[in-house]
């Protein structure tokens, strides 16, 4: 009798150019040395991370910076990219990091072309503007793989209703955009979009450090404490190469092994929905919201929608 694990995806956003040439591949060492699965989500457009300091005024930002070092772990030239300093294309100068995760027999996808410029500005954006942003994403993915992307992780959970539609008609065979708690089957303006969603089910890292005085080692124990029951589809957990791939590789080490010392099968996201039936998906509504340790709103699995 084959036992069946319980499932638990891991999600790697990869946000900028020392991300991508640092923490990927040492994160992709530490995957395949421990036998575990992943998915990697790339932004292979400018790096303008720097331009995310203008977020200074949201209701939150300040707070975050403050709890998480942002340049301890950023590093100093990346915050100047976009401003003082031109953004690198990322897929150009880190192309060969991006195919050896591939060719190392991990599950890779489309994050963003430009990750500060399509999470500050798609919520409002309109349909040509979104159609585009995913274009040039799909366009230097495939440049850099041979193929085009099946899967696609929004910046920063960020997405408006156009984007879901131009997900299906892109081709893509699922995606990741969401906070949520089971894979579904969003549902945009009445219309059932046929491009699941496998949502992010547990907090980050970096909401969770410095709230009530957590640092990085209680906040893996709390995510520890939050995986003891297993969920019916699988937990994901989403974790950033500038974070998890740098400064905080000890606690994701950790975190790895207190996972499967809990009997999970860490997996990619893709793993998640393969072992999913598709065709008996719940259909679900969305929401923007709050999400406690994050500034501003986020794209949210809302209630079930039956047609």
């Amino acid at each position: 009798m084959t036992l069946v694990r319980p499932l638990l995806a891991l999600k790697v956003d990869v946000d900028t150019l020392r991300g991508t040439r640092e923490g990927v591949p040492r994160l992709a060492d530490a995957f395949k040395r421990l036998g575990v699965g992943a998915t990697f989500l790339f932004s292979v457009g400018p790096d303008h991370t720097g331009r995310a300091l203008k977020r200074v005024f949201r209701r939150g930002f300040l707070s975050k910076v403050s709890r998480t070092s942002v340049v301890s772990h950023y590093g100093l030239r990346t915050l100047l990219y976009g401003t003082l300093l031109p953004g690198p294309l990322i897929g150009r100068s880190c192309a060969r990091e991006m195919r050896a995760v591939r060719d190392a027999g991990f599950e890779v996808g489309l994050h963003t072309w430009d990750h500060v410029k399509w999470q500050d500005n798609v919520g409002a954006a309109d349909t040509a503007w979104t159609e585009r942003e995913i274009r040039l994403g799909m366009e230097a993915f495939h440049a850099i793989f041979g193929a085009m992307p099946r899967v696609h992780g929004a910046a920063g959970w960020q997405m408006n209703d156009s984007a879901f539609a131009i997900e299906l008609d892109s081709g893509f065979s699922y995606a990741s955009d969401t906070r949520g708690f089971c894979p579904f089957v969003p549902v945009v303006a009445g219309r059932a979009i046929d491009c699941p969603q496998v949502p992010t089910t547990l907090p980050t890292l970096d909401e969770l450090i410095g709230r009530d005085g957590m640092d990085a080692q209680r906040a893996a124990s709390y995510l520890l404490r939050l995986t003891r029951e297993p969920a019916r589809h699988g937990h994901v957990y989403t974790l950033h190469a500038e974070l998890e791939g740098m400064k905080l590789a000890p606690t994701l080490a950790w975190l790895l092994e207190g996972w499967r010392s809990q009997g999970y099968e860490i997996v990619s996201t893709g793993s998640v929905l393969e072992r999913t039936d598709r065709t008996r998906l719940p259909h679900h509504l969305l929401r923007v919201e709050t999400i406690p340790g994050r500034s501003g709103t986020l794209t949210v699995q809302g209630p079930a929608w039956d047609a």
